[in-house]
């Protein structure tokens, strides 16, 4: 349907779908990268929504980048910076595992670029907390097969334990996994996030979504974390659920872009 008005035209449709459109960055978890979110990223581009999957600094395809000094605060800098450099604004900012620390950084640095801040079975730091405070069995496990090359620990190798961890069963998810997964550097896991803004991240409006497992192995304060957004919602699969799950994920996603 075309509206004509002082020579020039515009599809209604078109208009109509520009203003209903919403923008996700969804932030990888740790030895990840943007490559894990390609079938949300798919089925949200497909509803017509606009989707960034920025991979942080020495993983992925970004792996040639990784230096002694690649930490949290670099992540952090990834992630702000793609929201100032493609101007984006009004931002539904998605993070996994680790990312979710990213995301709370981001978070308090760029608050007035962000619109709800959702957390896929994630981190939930408070200020001056690492990933190592937070989760700190997960860590020893990331940690304990750890090496040191060129300078740098790297821990969370891509084992067959590691990799198992991540919950995935499908024989094609498995290999993407043992194909893409790299070490990620410890010194992000162990540097405590900073806020320089005050409360202002607890002040956005927040979705919790939580994988069974995660929930019933937590502790009471874990648990209070995991459940204190303004949505919370459990799903019965496994950590890496972008992957596992990826029509629900795209479906809740779906569901915050529309309230």
């Amino acid at each position: 349907m075309l509206a004509f008005g002082g020579g020039a035209f515009h599809d209604v449709d078109v208009l109509q779908a520009e203003t209903d459109m919403a923008c996700f960055v969804l932030v990888h978890g740790g030895g990840h990268g943007g490559w894990c979110y390609a079938k949300v990223a798919a089925l949200l581009r497909a509803a017509g929504h606009d989707v960034y999957t920025p991979t942080l600094t020495g993983l992925g395809e970004r792996k040639h980048l990784l230096t002694v000094d690649t930490d949290l605060s670099t992540h952090v800098a990834d992630i702000v910076n793609t929201l100032v450099y493609e101007d984006l604004r009004d931002v539904l900012l998605v993070g996994h595992s680790y990312g979710g620390m990213v995301i709370t950084g981001v978070a308090d640095r760029a608050p007035e670029r962000i619109r709800e801040l959702v957390y896929l079975d994630a981190a939930h730091p408070r200020d001056g907390e690492s990933l190592v405070d937070t989760a700190p069995q997960a860590m020893a496990f990331a940690r304990a097969s750890a090496r040191i090359v060129d300078g740098i620990e790297l821990a969370m190798w891509p084992t067959e334990e590691m990799i198992a961890a991540m919950g995935c069963h499908d024989p094609a998810d498995v290999a993407l996994l043992r194909a893409r997964m790299m070490p990620h550097p410890w010194k992000a896991f162990e540097e405590r996030l900073r806020f320089v803004n005050g409360e202002a991240a607890a002040r956005l409006p927040r979705t919790n979504v939580n994988c069974s497992a995660s929930l019933q192995h937590s502790s009471p304060d874990d648990r209070a974390r995991q459940c204190d957004g303004h949505r919370n919602v459990e799903i019965d699969t496994g950590h890496d659920l972008m992957i596992t799950e990826p029509r629900r994920v795209a479906d809740i996603l779906l569901d915050v872009a529309g309230s």
